[in-house]
């Protein structure tokens, strides 16, 4: 370690030491950390959604939350559906994976299969019966109570935003919630969705600078599409008269809230 390296880096550098350490105690249980397959009856947010008490369940996601109260262990796991809490000790999985969970850390992916019920204050829960180990996350997560909250970081690992923000996972939700209600609205109306080429020999339908490229089997220069218009309309000419696409186009101009190079677009 370099130790004119900012406190920061350092410390940071530590926790993955501290954490390959664990991803070798699993190993030497018999553990595969990034390894096994896990069937699941429910999601995480979903299961709490509609919760009942006292049925038998199988769910799966990250750790992103672990009180250690010794011999009784809570955890919260989540995925994009939502968090659960989770439940275990000694006497209700076995020593042995009460031994293996003490190996994960936050940001793990965990399999957990039990029977639901609800705690004294009357937080859904399920209690563990066995777990599975899925993936061992070797980088530490954001910061817990504030996520990412460097822009710069945010969009370029937006996976790192995704994790931390829920905010961030409910937008990328909605998106795809307003995208199937497009596609719905026009098959109700018997249009037929199309795909037009994103490769084009001469980039046209719009005002705007094309990202440009070589096809070497064709020796010929050729640009990303900045609009599928042009394609639409020799569809059009071909009979089809009812039809859109609802696709990717680039621009190779500025980046601002309201403008990326590559963008969705309805025609």
């Amino acid at each position: 370690m370099d130790e004119a390296e900012p406190a920061e880096t350092q410390d940071e550098h530590k926790l993955i030491k501290f954490r390959r350490e664990k991803l070798d105690g699993l190993r030497e249980k018999g553990v595969d950390p990034f390894g096994g397959r896990f069937e699941i009856t429910d999601d995480p947010g979903a299961l709490r959604a509609q919760f009942k008490e006292g049925v038998e369940v199988r769910v799966a996601g990250r750790i992103v939350a672990h009180r250690d109260m010794g011999k009784s262990q809570f955890f919260d796991i989540s995925d994009i559906t939502g968090r659960l809490q989770c439940f275990l000790n000694p006497k209700s999985v076995g020593e042995e994976n009460f031994e293996i969970f003490k190996q994960l850390d936050l940001g793990d992916w965990i399999g957990v299969e039990g029977e639901t019920f609800i705690t004294r204050t009357g937080e859904p829960t399920v209690k563990a019966s066995a777990i599975t180990v899925l993936s061992k996350a070797l980088r530490p997560l954001p910061e817990k109570w504030h996520g990412l909250s460097d822009r710069e970081a945010k969009y370029r690992q937006r996976y790192l935003d995704l994790i931390s923000n829920e905010r961030s996972r409910a937008v990328f939700v909605m998106r795809s919630v307003v995208i199937a209600e497009i596609r719905s609205f026009f098959a109700e109306r018997d249009f037929l969705e199309v795909e037009t080429p994103m490769l084009q020999d001469v980039p046209g339908g719009a005002a705007a600078q094309p990202f440009e490229t070589h096809h070497k089997a064709l020796d010929m220069p050729l640009f990303m599409r900045i609009a599928p218009e042009l394609f639409l309309k020799r569809l059009l000419i071909g009979g089809f008269t009812r039809i859109f696409e609802l696709n990717r186009n680039f621009r190779n101009e500025g980046i601002s809230r309201r403008h990326n190079p590559e963008f969705t677009m309805l025609e």
